[in-house]
């Protein structure tokens, strides 16, 4: 760490809860940055399966290059690279970069591993007493996310493997198979990748049949866009009950409480919706579209999660947190899943019937084709239409659990948000694609924000599995 080498830097990783315990040192270099983080090319990689809490790039610590002490001690710097959950040092999250001291403990988010900056004298010198930064250096302004040089990287669940002769090959190399294990289930999506097989399998089975293969198509399409928005949200729900939220909806949909539902909001209410070709006025249409589709449809797909929110009351640890609504998280996760079997049945059994009948003069090829170019874009889109609606207000519905005094302030605001967007959309269908685009892509980022101020507010937090994306 000096001039003469009398001291070598150190990160050690401390076991979970104490400073206790044999685990393996990280030397740190006098001119290359260390980066700490789950991404492989991370010169400490962290195990994601062990920590989820770390970002892929979270942390990097380096050495303050041109500001050495009179006796040639050398200093390093930690600093945060935008990570989800902080850095902390000693306790206190990392706002900019820090100097070390001997003794100071690195946290990788709030409840994450933690490493111990150590200064341990080489074995060719007697001990002298380990130098110490002083209180303040002026730092010169650097470039905090500046490539450098990686060293050799580290794993920090493990020592560093032996090195192999450049020739060397196992039998785990020529067949990976034997090696993998579980993370063929936990990293590789094998479940997603078989269920796609199925879904192959089957639908090459229903050729020839267009009702059953468009059933497995929508199905298939929505549970796609669907897992996008459950790994978004990083939190980990039952399938069943995510299914049942879905089912749920879809048995709405065919009882009398849709009727019901209709008379409300349709006939009593401002809501009938326009038929034929007749002219609306923009304004006209937009009120008529906020009460009989926005207000309407929103309400019923939403409930699903209150029922899942009063079913969870009625149950006992650990089944009221798994299958209730207790965090935005919950409601975003059952609101967009009973959004799905909204889409579903709508699209199937609306509007693939009327295209199919008013195309069927053309041939019955060409109705098929129609159908099937209207069922796409219809399941896929629902990600930025009834999934991120439903999902919008959902996140409005645990927010209301986590800050029950203001419950009906935040209801309210979040019903009358999702109700307009729905209405929007609507709306603007019949003027333009291209404003039918600017508000399918606001809806989603409606959703997305949420999503991450969800995540954000999750009590859960260090235990999610939330994904993030990188430029």
């Amino acid at each position: 760490m000096t001039g003469t080498d009398r001291y070598t830097p150190f990160l050690r990783l401390l076991p979970s809860g104490d400073a206790a315990g044999n685990y393996p040192l990280y030397p740190l270099s006098l001119t290359e940055t260390v980066t700490l983080g789950r991404d492989p090319q991370c010169q400490i990689v962290l195990d994601p399966l062990v920590y989820r809490a770390v970002s892929r790039r979270h942390a990097e610590v380096k050495p303050v290059l041109g500001f050495e002490s009179p006796d040639g001690n050398h200093f390093w710097q930690v600093g945060d690279l935008g990570s989800a959950n902080g850095t902390f040092v000693n306790g206190e999250r990392l706002k900019d970069v820090q100097v070390l001291h001997p003794g100071d403990r690195i946290a990788l988010g709030q409840n994450g591993p933690e490493f111990l900056f150590e200064c341990q004298p080489s074995v060719r010198t007697a001990k002298p007493a380990p130098p110490t930064p002083p209180a303040r250096i002026n730092l010169p302004v650097a470039t905090r996310r500046k490539r450098t040089p990686a060293p050799d990287r580290l794993s920090a669940t493990s020592p560093p493997p032996r090195r192999r002769e450049p020739d060397a090959i196992s039998l785990t190399q020529l067949f990976p198979i034997l090696s993998t294990g579980r993370q063929l289930t936990r990293k590789a999506y094998l479940l997603p990748g078989g269920i796609t097989v199925a879904f192959v399998v089957l639908m090459f089975v229903a050729v020839g049949n267009p009702l059953a293969f468009n059933m497995l198509l929508a199905a298939y399409l929505a549970g796609a866009a669907y897992y996008f928005v459950y790994e978004l949200c990083g939190k980990r729900k039952p399938w069943w009950i995510l299914s049942g939220a879905a089912v749920f909806t879809l048995l709405l949909l065919i009882s009398p409480v849709l009727k019901l539902f209709v008379f409300v909001f349709r006939q009593v209410l401002p809501g009938e919706l326009p038929t034929g070709d007749v002219a609306v006025p923009f304004p006209i249409l937009l009120i008529k579209m906020f009460f009989g589709a926005g207000l309407m449809e929103e309400l019923l797909k939403a409930i699903p999660v209150f029922a899942a929110y009063l079913l969870g009351t009625q149950l006992r640890s650990p089944y009221r947190e798994r299958l209730g609504v207790w965090e935005p998280l919950d409601g975003i996760l059952l609101g967009s899943a009973s959004a799905v079997g909204f889409t579903l049945l709508e699209t199937l059994a609306q509007y693939l019937p009327e295209v199919y009948k008013a195309t069927l003069s053309s041939g019955e090829g060409a109705a098929q084709l129609a159908s099937l170019q209207l069922l796409i874009p219809r399941v896929l889109g629902s990600v930025a239409g009834h999934m991120a609606y439903s999902g919008y207000l959902g996140y409005f519905i645990g927010l209301s659990v986590l800050r029950s005094r203001r419950r009906w302030l935040i209801l309210g605001i979040g019903y009358l948000t999702a109700s307009g967007l729905h209405a929007l959309w609507n709306t603007v269908g019949s003027i333009s694609p291209v404003f039918l685009a600017l508000v399918g892509l606001l809806s989603y980022a409606f959703l997305a924000a949420a999503i991450l101020k969800a995540r954000e507010l999750s009590p859960t937090r260090s235990q999610n599995f939330a994904t993030r994306f990188y430029k």
